[in-house]
């Protein structure tokens, strides 16, 4: 997808063959415009993701007030896991040639009144159907987002603008979940609940202001996604590096706060705090994913997996909230690459075919994120919460050959992986 740059008779230059000082301010504005917009689409993606993970912090008093179990009120999240990955292709589909603003802006509003739906709800049945918007919202806005720097801003700045956007997500994990915990822990989880709505209407007016127009580049049919399938080796390979890396980390992250309590005693605040070391450490590994991710394709997934892999196999011998500090940060270290490591490898997998490999990952990752969650609630129902670490760490430690076992991306080596 090259978005809407044109090409036209150069353009008049100065005497010394410059271009005149009135086509370097038309220039400058427009780069000034398209970083404003690469904001605010990183902003909505901030609501998004914190809007899809803020149970995890609010799992225990949410189960507590609605008489559910730890596993049944993982349903938060398995939920609109699920019916994001349905969303992600449909939607991609359904757009058609509809502008891709008016569609961003539209599931970012129905994210922002699904959360404040969940703020009111007087039985868990409620909080779950406004979860299902939540996950329409995720699927189809992801899936429109994140090939949409490419658009945005000049071919040279791509790089850096899908760094912010991604940053979003881990931002969520820094800010937006802690942030959320400790709402929660003050207020009461409703009130955790309505600011994340209200932020997702804050973010809607940031899109209406600062996002150009963005007819589609082309309409992608259902028939492009299994073709895009069969045709692609490599993007095969990064939906499966997406299931193993991404369920591995749900199955246990989503259980991270009964963890906590039982292996640290920890408390609300505490685990916020834990939350927050690890959203940090998230955005770290973001940055240098965001470097590093293009130049070691293979060996960065692979690094993932067995940081993850370590990590989680530490948690049975946590003892007291400061020895959970080192694993905490080991582990956001390692999750805070995923996002950007994994969509870097899917646009290198299939050029020119951005919206529909954009689709299929984010279906492969939400469904990932929902099967952690759910795989992870059967467990903790049946055993100790601890039962989760073996499960979760098998499966991130098999991300290491699958990446590893690639060939090279084309344009890095000799062919793709």
């Amino acid at each position: 997808m090259r978005g809407t740059r044109t090409t036209g008779p150069a353009p008049a230059t100065g005497s010394a063959g410059a271009p005149p000082a009135s086509t370097v301010r038309s220039l400058r504005a427009r780069t000034v415009r398209g970083w404003g917009a690469v904001v605010s689409v990183a902003v909505g993606i901030f609501a998004l993701m914190t809007s899809e993970l803020l149970p995890v912090g609010l799992l225990t008093p949410i189960g507590s007030e609605f008489g559910v179990s730890a596993g049944t009120a993982g349903l938060m999240v398995t939920v609109p896991g699920i019916v994001a990955a349905i969303s992600a292709p449909l939607i991609t589909v359904l757009a058609g040639r509809i502008d891709r603003r008016i569609v961003l802006c539209a599931l970012i509003g129905v994210m922002g009144a699904a959360n404040l739906l969940s703020s009111l709800a007087d039985h868990f049945s409620l909080v779950l159907a406004a979860r299902f918007l939540v996950g329409v919202a995720v699927g189809g806005f992801w899936s429109i987002a994140g090939g949409i720097a490419l658009r945005l801003v000049p071919e040279h700045h791509v790089g850096r603008a899908m760094a912010v956007i991604f940053g979003g997500v881990e931002t969520a994990t820094v800010l937006g979940v802690p942030a959320g915990t400790y709402l929660g822990a003050l207020a009461g989880w409703r009130t955790a609940f309505a600011a994340v709505g209200l932020l997702g209407l804050a973010a809607l007016v940031c899109m209406v202001f600062l996002l150009p127009t963005l007819p589609a580049v082309r309409v992608v049919p259902l028939s492009a996604l299994p073709r895009l399938l069969r045709n692609r080796p490599a993007v095969r390979r990064g939906l499966a590096l997406t299931l193993l890396l991404v369920t591995g980390h749900f199955l246990a992250w989503t259980y991270l706060r009964p963890i906590l309590e039982e292996r640290t005693g920890a408390d609300g605040g505490t685990v916020g705090t834990l939350l927050l070391a690890f959203g940090v450490a998230g955005l770290v590994g973001n940055v240098v994913a965001g470097f590093g991710a293009a130049r070691h394709p293979r060996g960065a997934p692979a690094a993932i997996g067995a940081t993850t892999a370590l990590a989680v196999c530490l948690l049975p011998v946590v003892n007291g909230p400061v020895g959970a500090v080192p694993v905490v940060l080991a582990w956001g270290l390692a999750y805070g690459a995923v996002p950007v490591t994994l969509q870097t490898w899917i646009l290198r997998a299939a050029p020119g075919e951005t919206e529909a490999a954009t689709s299929l990952h984010v279906c492969a990752f939400n469904f990932s994120i929902a099967l952690g969650a759910w795989g992870g609630g059967l467990v903790v129902d049946r055993s100790p919460v601890l039962g989760v670490v073996v499960p979760a760490a098998l499966l991130v430690v098999m991300a290491v050959p699958v990446a590893m076992a690639a060939g090279r991306f084309a344009g890095v080596g000799a062919g793709p992986p």
